[in-house]
C-alpha cells in the first residue's frame, strides 16, 4: 500500500489549504455554487426591474408627448384667434360697433414746443351709423360698479341729430 510521506513545516501548512480529493472537496464546491446561484439569480431581478422602469419611463414619455401636442394645437387656436381678432378690418368692425370714428388728422408737438401738422376734426358721423354697444361686450363688473367721482360723464347719442360741438385744444 502506498503510504504518502509525512510533511512537516511549511510544506504541511500548504497542504492542509488545499483540499484532497476525498469528501472534502463535495464541501467545498457548494459555497461557490451557492455563491453564483445568488449572483445570476441577484442580476436576473436586476434586469427585471431595470426593464420595468425603462418601460414605464416610455409610458411616460408618451403621455407626456400626447399632452405636449395638444396643448400645441390649442396655443396654435387661440393664436389664430388672437390674429383675426386684432386684423385692421376686424378691428375697424368692431370699433364702428362701439360707436368710434376714425381721427381726423394729427398734429404733433416737437420737443421745443412747436406744433408740426394741421389738426383736423373727425369726419361727421349721422345718427344713423351711430350703433349702441351691446350689454354683451361691457362686462357685469363694469356695469355694476359705481362711477368714480373723476370719471367724466360719456354723452350717449341720441336719436334726433345734433350740430357737434367743437372739442377745444384740438
Amino acid at each position: 500500500m502506498s503510504r504518502k510521506p509525512e510533511l512537516k513545516g511549511r510544506a504541511a501548512r500548504l497542504a492542509r489549504l488545499f483540499p484532497t480529493t476525498g469528501g472534502r472537496g463535495q464541501a467545498a464546491r457548494a459555497p461557490f455554487v451557492l455563491l453564483v446561484v445568488l449572483l445570476l439569480g441577484g442580476g436576473l431581478i436586476g434586469l427585471l426591474v431595470l426593464n420595468s422602469a425603462l418601460s414605464e419611463g416610455s409610458f411616460k414619455l408618451d403621455d407626456l408627448q400626447k399632452e405636449t401636442k395638444s396643448l400645441t394645437d390649442q396655443e396654435q387656436a387661440l393664436q389664430r384667434d388672437i390674429d383675426s381678432y386684432s386684423a385692421p378690418d376686424a378691428l375697424q368692425r368692431r370699433a364702428r360697433e362701439l360707436g368710434m370714428v376714425p381721427g381726423g388728422d394729427p398734429a404733433f408737438l416737437g420737443p421745443d414746443g412747436t406744433v408740426k401738422g394741421v389738426p383736423g376734426a373727425a369726419p361727421e358721423q349721422s345718427s344713423a351709423q351711430v350703433v349702441q354697444p351691446p350689454e354683451a361686450i361691457v362686462p357685469p363688473a363694469v356695469m355694476s360698479a359705481p362711477p368714480s367721482p373723476q370719471a367724466t360723464p360719456v354723452p350717449t347719442p341720441s336719436t334726433t341729430p345734433s350740430s357737434p360741438t367743437p372739442t377745444p385744444g384740438r
